[in-house]
């Protein structure tokens, strides 16, 4: 500034330059003063929400593109991770939202997972949709990645929400750092989005049944403090902000985050509408092993088991609701008439209530229903006739939840079977035709180099087409979690929310590290695949995009194992 003052070979104005040394960094201008000024934000957001283009949407709600252009799975029910096994899975739970918003709303899905769309893609898509209202899920391993979507859809006017097993738990730590986040509908979301979107938009339901589900879930659950039942109160009830009163959810009130009282579990789910399966991309859902689209159909909520690392204690306590055999049948009829024959019967335990089970196997078969069906069990929740009538009925796999062979880990972490069960259990299920796909667990509370190679022995010589062998997650909100932060096992400098714990680890135990979880994982993989059994029942499947993509990862995981 001062060289300024001698330009043009002038003398410098010794006066003005000692005064302007002296204020250096000085605010010598007044203040602007914002009256004097249109709103510009008012501006901004009248030419965004305003100028709504022909085919936008009341409500998108949304499965956002993945962290790493990888296949991951998003869920309501579950846990969020990169997949292993290349299984693209159905949005079903954006369905059944959408089957609660019509006829009222405009309403459409984006599954860009799988689609296969990257953000530019999906940005444009975003654009042109226009949603007044943006719902999606959350998991740990994608916090950031899914509140870019966020992000955009706040920049383009519409209201923010998210859900899922992530953000139940975890509603504070997610609202705070991410201010284009509006709200969260904790727990069972259904009944809280259409509450709240019913309470902007001043609607009600014409569906006699979503009128009755958001009566029976709209009055705080009492609950027992000592002698006195008690009811939890809101803590904005003054506000005039529509979402005051809305049991089930967290918002912004002001500066101030808001979490009303929990919402009452929808007491009967025969009374969900059927979910909206057509607007959901059903050519693009992958499941290894079969031979064509698939799809899930949710035949339960809960699970009275107690195993501390599951995520269920976050969704459902331990509640256990099923559907009648009539309902999903229903749904299945439904499913046909849009050529879904392959079908996934989604459930935190499938064989929870064995009469269920019975009744829905009777119904397929005197239907005469041409169905191929696959679920997942534990142990010690079947017997010899039930897996029978189940492989009678169009079962042709089950998942089991076997974890480890070592039965003081299995005390531990709550699981509570016995090691012969598991045998007698796979044993009957091979008799009936049905296959078995075990899923192991490396790292629980308690776990040793030579817990682990018992469990390794163990899966060898169980009557196994698959096994999977992950790494202890401690998800948000489930015993395992607190149990990690009370020991300190969190790995030093990691920051767990973006982590793929099914493939890493944030934990390092005392005598186990998170480099060895890792090895061990890989190296069980290795060692129970590489045997004459698996290798066929890859090969075999290589005449599916999905046996390839199977086998495939595979023999990465057997590369990536010789690299350490």
């Amino acid at each position: 500034m001062i060289d300024q003052l001698t330009q043009n070979g002038k003398q410098p104005n010794i006066e003005l330059a000692e005064d302007i040394r002296d204020n250096l960094g000085t605010r010598r201008i007044p203040p602007l003063r914002p009256s004097h000024f249109p709103d510009a934000g008012a501006s901004v957001q009248t030419l965004t929400s305003s100028t709504r283009p022909p085919g936008s949407v009341d409500v998108l709600l949304v499965n956002p593109p993945t962290p790493d252009g990888g296949i991951w799975i998003r869920s309501q029910h579950r846990v969020g991770r990169r997949s292993r096994e290349n299984m693209i899975w159905p949005q079903v739970s954006l369905a059944q939202l959408a089957a609660l918003l019509v006829p009222e709303y405009t309403v459409e899905i984006i599954d860009a997972n799988a689609l296969r769309m990257g953000w530019p893609e999906f940005e444009k898509l975003l654009d042109e949709k226009r949603p007044k209202y943006y719902l999606t899920q959350v998991t740990a391993p994608s916090l950031r990645n899914d509140m870019y979507g966020v992000f955009l859809a706040k920049s383009l006017g519409a209201k923010t929400m998210a859900f899922g097993t992530h953000v139940t738990p975890m509603t504070m730590e997610t609202l705070r750092p991410f201010p284009a986040l509006d709200y969260v509908l904790r727990g069972e979301p259904e009944m809280t989005l259409r509450e709240l979107i019913d309470a902007f938009e001043g609607k009600k339901p014409s569906n006699p049944r979503v009128a009755k589900m958001l009566a029976e879930t709209s009055k705080p659950q009492s609950r027992r403090v000592g002698a006195q039942e008690a009811v939890d109160a809101f803590p904005a009830a003054h506000s005039e902000n529509p979402a005051a009163h809305i049991l089930g959810l967290a918002w912004r009130n002001g500066d101030e985050i808001v979490i009303n009282p929990d919402r009452p579990f929808i007491p009967n789910l025969d009374d969900l509408p059927m979910p909206l399966h057509e607007l959901l991309p059903l050519d693009k859902q992958r499941m290894p092993m079969i031979k064509g689209p698939f799809t899930f159909i949710v035949t339960s909520r809960g699970c009275p088991a107690g195993c501390k690392y599951c995520i269920k204690h976050v969704s459902y306590q331990n509640s256990v609701r099923v559907r009648s055999a009539e309902n999903i049948v229903e749904e299945l009829e439904y499913l046909g008439k849009l050529g879904i024959t392959n079908i996934h019967m989604y459930a935190d335990l499938f064989t929870v209530n064995r009469d269920h089970v019975v009744s829905l196997c009777n119904l397929i078969i005197a239907r005469g229903l041409k169905i191929r069906w696959t679920c997942n069990s534990r142990v010690d929740y079947v017997d010899e006739e039930m897996l029978t009538l189940m492989g009678r009925a169009g079962c042709w796999l089950i998942s089991w939840g076997i974890e480890s062979a070592n039965e003081m880990i299995l005390k531990r972490a709550r699981k509570g079977y016995k090691k012969e069960q598991a045998f007698k259990a796979l044993k009957w299920s091979k008799a009936a035709g049905i296959k078995n796909w075990g899923y192991f667990i490396i790292g629980l509370p308690g776990e040793t180099e030579a817990s682990i190679q018992e469990t390794i022995a163990y899966a060898k010589e169980l009557p196994l087409d698959i096994a999977l062998f992950h790494i202890a997650a401690p998800y948000p909100g489930t015993p395992f979690f607190y149990e990690v932060v009370e020991n300190n096992w969190f790995r030093p400098g990691t920051k767990w929310e973006e982590v793929d714990m099914d493939q890493s680890t944030v934990l390092d135990y005392g005598n186990l590290t998170a480099e060895q979880l890792e090895y061990w994982q890989k190296r069980a993989t290795r060692e129970w695949s590489l045997r004459p059994g698996p290798i066929m029942t890859f090969v075999k499947g290589l005449n599916t995009w999905e046996g390839a993509k199977s086998a495939i990862n595979v023999g990465w995981q057997m590369l990536q194992f010789s690299r350490t």
